[in-house]
């Protein structure tokens, strides 16, 4: 007889497609994960843009990296909230009674929260190229810029799922968002670093945004990466691989 494990990717399948459905009946999901981070685009761009100064003749091409990151983190706190709602309606529980993968129910939620964001930024993107975005990137440093964000988007999101699984309230799980839509403010997402204050600086160019930043930066500008692209593929792995493990045990002792 086969096990359950045999059928983990129709399981997965199924629940892919259940929380896809819920996240594209929800008009704020769309409207945070997609139209805020467009908004902060065409403000910056077009209110804010002619005061900073980027070095960049073209600001779009220097804020665009940093609009990605934001709506990656915009998306992630949709996870926390709907894992805690299906904790909380006693979803898990119903799936497990069921002879079907234990593991499909929540990784659902990752996969989808990754699809999600990668429909997001190419929207993004579309709508950069219509402000005046421009890029000499080959096909190659494409693909290494959505790698990055894929492990980005991952390692988001696997943090997520721990407070989604562990918190006591919907506010407590969508707590996470807001700590993380700091990271990129205190980064060189939106000015270069040098411009802050030395005890800012310091942070800003040690954290994990600036260092993704920075590498799709240079990709889409065709420009050498040197050894930050390890450097951000080191931070996205590190927090991913980290958060996993602990969603997982929190997973296996809350389930």
């Amino acid at each position: 007889m086969k096990t359950t494990n045999n059928y983990f990717l129709n399981d997965l399948s199924v629940m892919v497609g259940r929380s896809m459905r819920h996240t594209f009946r929800s008009l704020d999901t769309i409207i945070t994960v997609t139209i805020m981070p467009l908004a902060l685009m065409l403000i910056f761009v077009y209110v804010l843009g002619g005061a900073i100064q980027s070095g960049s003749d073209n600001y779009v091409n220097y804020l665009l990296p940093g609009v990605l990151i934001i709506a990656i983190a915009n998306g992630i706190g949709y996870v926390s909230y709907r894992l805690f709602m299906d904790k909380q309606r006693g979803i898990f529980e119903r799936f497990h009674s069921m002879p079907i993968a234990r593991s499909a129910a929540l990784w659902g939620h990752v996969l989808t929260s990754l699809v999600s964001n990668m429909i997001s930024l190419v929207v993004i993107i579309l709508v950069a190229l219509i402000m005046g975005f421009r890029s000499d990137a080959s096909i190659v440093s494409w693909l290494a810029v959505f790698g990055i964000l894929i492990f980005f988007t991952l390692a988001l999101t696997w943090i997520a799922v721990i407070p989604g699984l562990s918190a006591k309230s919907v506010d407590g799980a969508a707590v996470i968002a807001y700590p993380i839509h700091l990271l990129p403010l205190i980064s060189s997402a939106f000015v270069p670093t040098e411009t802050m204050p030395g005890p800012v600086r310091a942070f800003a160019e040690n954290q994990p945004v600036t260092s993704i930043v920075e590498t799709v930066r240079s990709l889409l500008s065709n420009q050498p990466v040197g050894n930050e692209i390890w450097i951000a593929l080191a931070w996205c792995i590190g927090i991913m691989l980290v958060a996993y493990f602990f969603a997982m045990g929190v997973y296996r002792k809350r389930m």
